[in-house]
């Protein structure tokens, strides 16, 4: 066992350990009222909350707003939902397969003046269709991470996934925040840009190649192919649907390209040498596997 999935298994632990003492603490005011236990078994895993403070990092992580439609799969008693939509001002959903919860999370919502804007639905998390958020909120298991993954990719480029503590497995997060000893892990969907791409820019006249670039999640690299040549990409980065590289030419002048990934087409600016921007756009001619192993992620 790692020192990390380690200290996973003894926190579970304590959170059992104290379930106790929350449901104590937690008393229903009246019997007819719905008080979850931490520790207590759920569909998937046990109910153990995400602390507040951990939920507005994440929030903040994943930069979320008024334009965001924030999904939050197992919502629980629905605190990441409703600071969603009180503090962050976006519009909320959260997904629970357990109906006491859901009625709780929609009670807390009332309580909070923000039931307009954040809303609760019964339903399993696997087969719930989350595809239009634009931020995704989680506290699973690394192995049911693993099995939302591939909808998670599919998703539109540039969306945020937020998760506490739990991993994508081979996919690394773009960021990493720990807070009093809890781990928050943020990835940005980012667009399918493994293949083969036709480029066309223009310095003075226009230039036609193909653009070549390998993938792994996030991480590319690339060439330009023309003729017997091949030149190497300068630093390319890739963030959601931004694609940003430089190419150095035989005159030994930088071509800085700044471009989005719309489908099968990049379109953008190209600066050459310090003078101001040119467009460019580049067409998909070869499609490849974007999540293979054809480059190792840098951690």
């Amino acid at each position: 066992m790692t020192e990390a999935a380690d200290s996973r298994r003894r926190r579970l632990v304590l959170a059992l350990a104290l379930a106790p003492a929350f449901a104590l603490a937690q008393a229903p005011l009246a019997d007819e009222e719905y008080r979850p236990r931490v520790g207590q078994a759920g569909k998937d895993v046990i109910w153990v909350p995400t602390p507040d403070f951990l939920v507005e990092r994440m929030l903040q992580m994943a930069q979320a707003g008024p334009k965001d439609f924030v999904v939050d799969l197992g919502s629980g008693d629905g605190r990441t939902v409703i600071l969603a939509a009180k503090k962050f001002r976006a519009r909320a959903l959260g997904v629970e397969y357990n109906p006491k919860m859901v009625e709780l999370a929609r009670r807390n919502a009332e309580k909070e003046g923000v039931a307009d804007s954040a809303k609760f639905v019964e339903a399993d998390i696997f087969a719930f269709d989350f595809g239009e958020a634009t931020v995704v909120t989680l506290y699973l298991l690394d192995e049911l991470n693993l099995r939302l993954r591939p909808r998670l990719l599919a998703m539109r480029p540039g969306t945020r996934i937020v998760s506490h503590e739990f991993d994508m497995g081979d996919w690394p997060p773009d960021e990493t925040t720990t807070v009093n000893d809890h781990p928050a892990r943020l990835w940005v969907v980012p667009a399918k840009l493994e293949g083969d791409w036709k480029l066309a820019y223009e310095i003075g006249a226009p230039v036609g190649a193909v653009l070549r670039f390998k993938q792994a999640f996030q991480h590319v690299e690339g060439t330009i192919v023309s003729s017997v040549v091949r030149l190497g990409l300068r630093e390319p980065r890739l963030r959601g649907d931004r694609i940003e590289f430089g190419l150095v030419d035989f005159r030994g002048v930088l071509h800085e390209f700044s471009g989005r990934v719309r489908g099968n087409l990049i379109s953008g600016s190209v600066r050459s040498g310090g003078a101001p921007g040119r467009r460019f756009r580049a067409e998909r001619i070869r499609t490849g596997e974007p999540y293979g192993s054809s480059v190792t992620p840098s951690r």
